[in-house]
């Protein structure tokens, strides 16, 4: 069982940053994918970025690329998202989700999900 919470969620201007943590109970953290997902309102729920069990492979969506990162510190139990130039769009509950299997991506099954932070990006 992992239990995972999210933090640094927030009102932040478009153009600025903002850091989301996920941090995870339980000694296997190092064993799962982990992967950010987001839902607007009156919208689906959608991925955003993962990145496997080992930090070796990262995976984001292209309304994202090369303005967020995902990373990992295993030694923490904690994934973190760096979201710069953030855009009124990005606003949405982003949710920090485990994936057993390791290996991540948006098309894993991910198994455990925690209960999201709110980005609200003004224009």
């Amino acid at each position: 069982q992992v239990q995972l919470v999210e933090s640094g969620g927030g009102l932040v201007q478009a153009g600025g940053s903002l850091r989301l943590s996920c941090a995870a109970s339980g000694r296997t953290f190092s064993s799962y994918a982990m992967g950010w997902f987001r839902q607007a309102p009156g919208k689906e729920r959608e991925f955003v970025a993962a990145i496997s069990w080992s930090g070796g492979n990262t995976y984001y969506a292209d309304s994202v690329k090369g303005r967020f990162t995902i990373s990992r510190d295993n030694a923490k139990n904690t994934v973190y998202l760096q979201m710069n130039s953030l855009k009124p769009e990005d606003t949405a509950v982003y949710y920090c989700a485990a994936d057993y299997s390791g290996l991540g991506g948006p098309a894993a099954q991910y198994d455990y999900w925690g209960q999201g932070t709110l980005v609200t990006v003004s224009s």
